[in-house]
């Protein structure tokens, strides 16, 4: 039941001053775990983006033209504030996500790392140079700054992800645009108040709130040069052909469906955490959840006893006890939703291992962790579901659990758990993923690598954040250089 309280609406953040949307529709955000009205969000349509990248485009030259080592102490800065204020971002995350506590304090931390990894950008952003490529003639390759990017974030790391492209692209010499998810955009709002004091030019960095009308205007608009997002694979698809269509590059993140594979020779314990965290920590709203679990062999029936176990125990509630593990959903939407596919897994024969439905208060959108026993070509076991809800599956062998993995659509992320070097090997060798775990349940990379899926998880050439960054927000020139004697 949502608690009636007043509530302020929120503003966009344009040319270096707080400015009221044009739009007049909003949209409340509310604690997910309580109900609590937060703040209303402004819809914010085509003239507000419109507005934004005016203000960028007119910031452009000067920002471009400021030395690289300026824009780094720049990023130092933000850097500073962000330390400063982790613990009330983290904190604002938990209540406007729903995310537990620890889960919080370690997407600020990895939002942190993307932010220090920026700074180095007078090193990152070097070309390249030769002598005599012919006789009295030099080369050189120099990287450029573009012009306007855009960000569009999705509501699972609403401190993170935008992490992953607004430190990257100023620091290279771009102004950028950042549109919030518009279900918890609170610690974005937080951000700008701290970029705010840094002092930018006004326009280097812009915020946009808003929905469907203003991820369009982003699209469509002739003054951004290119978009990231993140988000599902159909929106994802959507975002990367009508943005291209309109001449912009393009990074598309979009969903995923992980596989985690368990060997009989694998240390159970280890990995029945390891699959538990990765399946049903931040109630399982993540591109990095491995959502199938593939028991190889022997494995099977204890690690199906164990997950039951141990997921049992896992705590549901409000992400700010400090005893948590799995927080909310976060909308009634997106609960009634998973709820349906936990019916339709049973309806198509799948056994309930472990069922969370009645975990949680009443007047939070809660689901505790489910495990479902199904067969390898279920719906359940192809199709994203998006919540804390685990499918686990047979497989003969490691071939037999590759086959299953690898003919997935979606190649994000996956892992195994094994003690024998060959196993991993030839996992890692044959697997169709991205990013790969070794006795590991979660295979986030860190931010000076790229985050490399693969398949219908991602459309473009040029992943997030590491030396794809610098690669995706400059144009690379190669200058020929002759001089008279």
């Amino acid at each position: 039941m949502a608690v009636e309280t007043a509530t302020r609406t929120m503003r966009n953040y344009v040319g270096g001053t707080w400015t009221d949307a044009e739009a007049g529709e909003t949209l409340p955000v509310a604690n997910p775990a309580t109900g609590e009205m937060l703040a209303d969000v402004p819809l914010s349509g085509a003239s507000d983006v419109d507005r934004a990248v005016r203000a960028a485009r007119e910031a452009f030259p000067g920002w471009r033209a400021t030395p690289p080592l300026e824009r780094a102490r720049a990023c130092f800065e933000l850097k500073y504030l962000l330390e400063e204020r982790r613990d009330d971002l983290a904190q604002l995350v938990t209540k406007d996500n729903g995310k537990a506590a620890k889960d919080a304090a370690g997407e600020i931390r990895r939002g942190i790392e993307c932010v220090e990894v920026a700074t180095g950008i007078p090193s990152l952003m070097q070309g390249a140079n030769l002598e005599d490529v012919s006789r009295g003639i030099d080369s050189d390759m120099i990287r450029q700054p573009i012009g306007v990017f855009a960000a569009i974030t999705p509501f699972n790391f609403p401190f993170m992800v935008p992490m992953w492209f607004l430190p990257f692209s100023i620091a290279c010499g771009n102004p950028i645009i950042l549109k919030p998810s518009e279900q918890d955009p609170l610690a974005s709002e937080l951000l700008f108040e701290l970029l705010d004091k840094i002092e930018l030019p006004p326009g280097v960095v812009n915020l946009v709130n808003g929905g469907h009308d203003a991820v369009n205007a982003i699209l469509e608009h002739p003054g951004i040069d290119g978009v990231s997002f993140v988000g599902s694979t159909p929106v994802a698809r959507h975002i990367y052909e009508t943005a291209a269509k309109h001449g912009k590059r393009v990074q598309a993140l979009g969903g995923a469906k992980n596989h985690v594979v368990v060997m009989p020779d694998a240390e159970l314990e280890s990995a029945v955490d390891g699959v538990l965290s990765s399946a049903f920590h931040a109630a399982g709203q993540r591109c990095l959840a491995n959502s199938v679990c593939v028991a190889v062999g022997d494995a099977y029936e204890p690690l199906k006893q164990r997950l039951a176990e141990k997921g049992e125990a896992m705590v549901v509630g409000e992400g700010s006890d400090p005893d948590v593990e799995v927080g909310p959903i976060i909308s009634g939407a997106s609960r009634e939703r998973i709820l349906e596919w936990i019916d339709k897994g049973v309806a198509g024969g799948g056994q309930l291992v472990l069922d969370g439905r009645g975990k949680g208060a009443d007047d939070g959108h809660f689901l505790g962790p489910t495990i479902i026993e199904a067969d390898r070509d279920a719906e359940i076991s192809k199709e994203e579901i998006f919540g804390p809800v685990l499918t686990l599956v047979r497989a003969a062998d490691l071939d037999e659990a590759l086959e299953i993995m690898n003919s997935s659509p979606k190649g994000n992320a996956a892992s195994i758990f094994t003690t024998s070097g060959g196993a991993m090997r030839k996992f890692r060798y044959e697997a169709q993923a991205g990013m790969i775990g070794v006795n590991i349940g979660v295979a986030a990379p860190m931010s000076f690598f790229p985050f490399t899926g693969w398949k219908d998880s991602f459309f473009g050439d040029l992943h997030a954040h590491g030396r794809d960054a610098i690669e995706f927000y400059t144009e690379k020139k190669v200058v020929i250089t002759r001089w008279p004697a």
